[in-house]
């Protein structure tokens, strides 16, 4: 009975020694990934590994369009050791961490302290989603949206709709988005029917190049400063030009974005289970 168990014992730890050996690693996950993509990307990318060993066999995959804390929590509790995050970890876009550890920040120490104790590997997938034809975030955006009946065959980010006012465009975008909070500059009563989306913070100049044109009468963005696009469209309303801006805010504007990313990624990595984490709204209103 001893040899025999001795035996077993010794089947079972060189059946899970295979297992581990046989598992994937975050960087043989991302180098997947990369042969998927059909994209090359820039040599100074941010689609870099950000914490953690990348040759760590991967338990399972967190999706995510941000890596906050709250993001990292919930992916750990649920055994997912890579998060795929489009957005920084380390509160810049190059996620340098050089100034607030000299400043032995307590905000980075602590995220930093969780990813190394739950064994957690970052990996940013920003420029390649980006680039992917056609673009993973703007794709999943327009699907959430139910807009793909709506969109131009030559450009992407114009759409078409049936006519309808600023305030039902609004409320309508808020309900299918799921958001707390949106931002409008234009006049509600204004009807549209030629609408642009711009996901994330594409800056004031590509902003303001899609608000130039004819054929668009309201743009839906996630973020700009106040100072730039938003004075932009309030002074074009304020001449009375037809113009309207939508500001969803930059996680929920991308959002559906990464969801579309983790149904993409099932579709060839099926050796560890892959789950979309959604990032939390960071504002909350104050109701009149």
């Amino acid at each position: 009975m001893k040899a025999a168990a001795l035996l077993l014992s010794s089947l079972l730890i060189g059946s899970t020694t295979n297992a581990q050996t046989n598992q994937l690693t975050a960087r043989q996950i991302i180098e997947k990934i990369q042969n998927n993509l059909g994209v090359s990307l820039p040599e100074n990318t941010v689609d870099t590994f950000k914490a953690g060993d990348p040759d760590k066999p991967v338990t399972g995959i967190a999706v995510t369009m941000m890596a906050t804390y709250d993001v990292l929590e919930r992916a750990a509790a649920s055994g997912k050791n890579l998060v795929i995050t489009h957005e920084p970890t380390f509160y810049n876009h190059r996620d340098t961490t050089a100034e607030l550890a000299q400043a032995n920040d307590p905000v980075l120490a602590a995220k930093q302290d969780f990813i190394a104790k739950h064994g957690v590997v970052v990996w940013r997938f920003h420029d390649g989603w980006h680039a992917r034809k056609p673009d993973g975030i703007l794709l999943g955006m327009t699907r959430a949206l139910d807009w793909v009946h709506y969109q131009s065959s030559e450009n992407p980010h114009l759409f078409q709709l049936l006519e309808t006012a600023v305030s039902q465009l609004a409320a309508t975008v808020q309900r299918k988005l799921n958001l707390q909070n949106l931002r409008v500059v234009g006049d509600k009563n204004m009807k549209l029917t030629r609408v642009a989306l711009l996901p994330g913070a594409a800056g004031p100049a590509l902003q303001i190049r899609l608000l130039e044109r004819g054929d668009v009468e309201a743009l839906l963005i996630g973020d700009v400063p106040e100072w730039e696009t938003i004075e932009y469209v309030a002074d074009a309303v304020s001449e009375g030009k037809r113009k309207a801006l939508f500001l969803l805010g930059h996680i929920p504007s991308e959002q559906a974005g990464m969801d579309e990313c983790a149904l993409w990624l099932c579709t060839f990595i099926r050796e560890v289970p892959i789950e979309f984490v959604p990032a939390k709204e960071m504002y909350w209103s104050v109701k009149p």
